[in-house]
């Protein structure tokens, strides 16, 4: 085969592929646009589908919130008894001790009387002696 017998050939192909490329090219971007189209609708369901998630997680949040807030409320709640509870205990201990010491001071009392009357005992008897002492010189 001759150099020109290759070049028509090689123009028949050129020709042949120039008259099936735009052909191939509006084919091709046809593809592109269907697989734009498809990425579009994926991602737009993707985004329905984040938006249902977020909210999931923000109904999750809030119930968990009030789940702590709860948790919060008792166990305050169990502490303000509880405090309660010792307030009353503590104040039933002081309340006895006051009254161990209202014993105890009149207890105090008792003896100071006792000692006080045993001295006027002394003293009277002293002043007794002194007096006969007196009466007898």
């Amino acid at each position: 085969m001759t150099t020109e017998e290759r070049l028509y050939k090689l123009e028949g192909i050129v020709e042949g592929v120039m008259a099936v490329l735009p052909e191939r090219v509006s084919a091709l971007e046809h593809r592109m646009d269907l697989l734009r189209q498809e990425v579009k609708a994926e991602i737009a369901g993707l985004r329905q589908e984040m938006a249902g998630l977020r909210q999931e997680v923000r109904a999750e949040i809030g119930g968990l919130r009030q789940e702590m807030e709860e948790r919060f409320s008792a166990l305050r709640r169990e502490m303000e008894e509880k405090h309660d509870g010792l307030r009353q205990v503590v104040n039933a201990e002081i309340a006895g001790l006051r009254q161990e010491i209202a014993g105890l001071r009149q207890e105090v009392k008792a003896e100071i009387g006792n000692a006080l009357n045993k001295a006027m005992l002394y003293f009277t008897a002293l002043a007794a002696v002194l007096a006969l002492i007196t009466f007898l010189r």
